[in-house]
């Protein structure tokens, strides 16, 4: 494919979240997070690494929007700490807070940059985590409020919102294994958790629609999973892990039950749920955006938690610093997948990206990345082809705009088109910058 065809309108962006890049996390009032908790919790995170100075974006974001306009995006999608505004989760608001994210909009519509900001990217105040965090059917409420709180201080400039992004890891990282803030690891809380954030997330559609100007919409990570073989226990694995990782926040969103296999997955700890939660859920939405890191090829394995399945390493392909396979035709086979299981709603990718190995200081300021240009061209063309088999995709927001802290693996993973010293804080744009700029400034022909 040598001319990528977008449809007029289509948005092109860059994402972030606020822990990871914005640092000064208890400055001007703000309250503390889970994650500035566990992160200065001794043997959490690799190198000992925080986020009290991340990117510096809290000061710095002026030069990062700079950054965005010489790179012609059209559209950025961050992240509001919650503890920033509440410190404690409900009642005070931080005015200083909201000012921040209020001189951040102002900022990139002045720019010409639409701003997408999502509500919950993972940094729950550590106060609510006092009163059970997840676990607390309360929570719903309280994520009502702090979300009403931002609508009412930003929705005249903000073009979309999303409540969640990537419910799953909160999850599974947070409260089944334990490798991410709040750390827990117990089977019997990781479904309450879950349903206790599509409750939020619905919760939150409510308040907006009556309020709110412009859209709303959720955020998931899909993985598609694909049988290592035919044989029925690697087909029922493959199911397993489907329903575990897409399919769980997927289909009581837009179908208003959870998917069958989740009694297996999790027997004895898989609760019931009152039937009038899920009018809760089953919002309406406006969009809904998908983040795209690769698939999995999947085999039976019963000694693996809950799903008993197991990714089978593909010995031709490219695999990231994550470990993660480099397979595009797998997003064209996504887009398609959700819009023949959940019908037209649109949608955006809302992260799409990948870690490779880029010096710590930029030599001559030039950071060549050719592993994360073929990266980005094969999977923008995925889109593409998507696009033009029926996929209703509205907009592609590349992972990540700057490198920054990559949770509990600290600052050792690079995902940025932009590259940061983490010693100076200096920004240079990669090659890949360069490349998604002129992505951007021809609409996809460059491809």
């Amino acid at each position: 494919m040598t001319d990528a065809r977008f449809p007029d309108g289509f948005v092109w962006g860059s994402a972030t979240a606020a822990y990871q890049i914005e640092g000064s996390p208890l400055a001007d009032g703000a309250g503390s997070s889970i994650w500035h908790r566990f992160s200065h919790t001794p043997g959490r995170m690799t190198n000992g690494d925080t986020g009290d100075v991340a990117c510096d974006h809290y000061h710095r974001y002026p030069e990062d929007i700079a950054i965005m306009q010489s790179l012609g995006l059209q559209a950025y999608r961050f992240s509001i700490s919650w503890s920033r505004i509440l410190p404690d989760g409900t009642g005070r608001v931080n005015q200083k807070g909201l000012d921040f994210y209020r001189r951040l909009v102002d900022a990139l519509r002045e720019a010409g940059i639409l701003p997408m900001a999502t509500l919950y990217h993972w940094d729950l105040p550590a106060a609510l985590d006092d009163r059970g965090g997840w676990l607390n059917r309360d929570i719903a409420n309280w994520f009502s409020e702090y979300a009403n709180v931002a609508f009412r201080a930003l929705d005249d400039k903000v073009e979309w919102w999303a409540t969640l992004n990537e419910p799953w890891v909160v999850t599974d990282g947070g409260y089944l294994h334990g490798a991410l803030a709040p750390g827990h690891r117990n089977l019997f809380e990781a479904p309450l958790a879950t349903h206790n954030l599509l409750r939020a997330h619905g919760s939150a559609v409510e308040a907006y629609r009556a309020i709110g100007k412009h859209a709303i919409g959720i955020v998931v990570n899909i993985e598609p999973k694909y049988p290592d073989s035919q044989s029925e226990d690697d087909l029922a694995a493959t199911r397993r892990a489907d329903a575990y990782m897409n399919r769980q926040y997927l289909d009581p969103v837009f179908r208003g039950e959870y998917p069958e296999e989740m009694k297996d997955i999790f027997g004895e700890a898989w609760p019931g749920f009152p039937a009038a939660d899920f009018d809760l859920i089953k919002q309406p939405l406006d969009f809904a955006g998908i983040n795209y890191y690769l698939r999995a090829v999947t085999k039976n394995d019963p000694a693996q938690v809950v799903e008993r399945a197991a990714r089978v390493r593909q010995p031709q392909s490219i695999y990231t610093e994550t470990g993660w396979e480099v397979h595009a035709p797998a997003l064209t086979d996504v887009l398609l997948w959700f819009r023949e299981h959940y019908g037209p709603t649109p949608v955006y990718i809302t992260e799409n990206g990948a870690a490779f190995y880029d010096p710590p200081t930029a030599i001559n300021d030039t950071i060549n990345d050719p592993l994360r240009i073929h990266y980005l061209r094969e999977h923008i063309r995925a889109v593409a082809n998507a696009i033009a088999k029926g996929a209703d995709v509205r907009g592609y927001f590349v992972w990540s705009l700057l490198d920054n802290l990559e949770w509990s693996l600290g600052y050792t993973k690079r995902f940025g088109i932009v590259h940061v010293d983490f010693a100076t804080l200096k920004r240079t744009l990669k090659e890949s910058a360069k490349f998604y700029a002129e992505v951007v400034r021809s609409g996809g022909a460059v491809l």
